[in-house]
């Protein structure tokens, strides 16, 4: 009796133990496993960028310019193509990147991805003084496979300071500026993939 009145206690003391441990090892495993970061997760984008999100996850932008709508696209490879807007609606119709030209529109757009938002402040003068109202751009962002844009931009006029371009992002109650270089850019892009003009005229300035 006194044999087994002592293995019982010992028994409780080796489960308890091994409870212990067991509560640890998961304890230890929880705490490994929140500090991992998900296989999701990416780097917060910065506020201060024009576009909302990496470029990588764009899959189609589209500018209207000079009256027409020129849109920027990947294909099934993730290769960008252009093609402008069609008249009508084409049966079969099959668009294949050119390496050379998909060089050219993504090094363009990794570009714009690079815009920073400068200034941002209230349109006190009202739309028209920043040449937003009217736009001489807009630009729409869209997601790979979604079919509503991500985020859209009114292009309005050169700043003042003649390095800068008014642009209001639809949707805020805010004008922003960014680098004019970047809209420069982007006009350049549609001269080189449609053959027309750049621009038809000199960009207004505000006053």
């Amino acid at each position: 009796m006194s044999s087994h009145g002592g293995i019982r206690p010992r028994l409780i003391v080796v489960w308890g133990l091994l409870a212990l441990l067991v509560g640890a090892i998961v304890a230890v495993e929880l705490h490994d496993r929140a500090a991992e970061p998900s296989a999701g997760s990416r780097p917060a984008r910065d506020a201060r960028l024009l576009l909302p999100v990496s470029i990588d996850e764009v899959g189609a932008i589209e500018i209207a310019y000079n009256g027409a709508v020129h849109r920027f696209e990947r294909d099934s490879a993730g290769a960008w193509f252009y093609h402008s807007a069609h008249a009508q609606p084409q049966a079969g119709h099959v668009h294949q990147a050119d390496p050379a030209m998909a060089e050219r529109i993504a090094k363009a757009l990794a570009g714009f991805d690079r815009a920073r938002i400068e200034r941002q402040f209230p349109p006190e003068k009202g739309l028209e003084a920043y040449g937003v109202a009217k736009p001489q751009m807009i630009v729409l962002v869209y997601r790979t496979n979604d079919p509503q844009p991500l985020a859209q931009y009114a292009v309005g006029d050169i700043a003042p300071d003649t390095l800068s371009r008014y642009v209001m992002i639809i949707g805020t109650p805010v004008i922003s500026t960014i680098a004019n270089y970047q809209i420069d850019n982007l006009t350049g892009l549609i001269q080189t993939v449609s053959g027309l003009p750049a621009q038809t005229q000199a960009p207004k300035k505000s006053p």
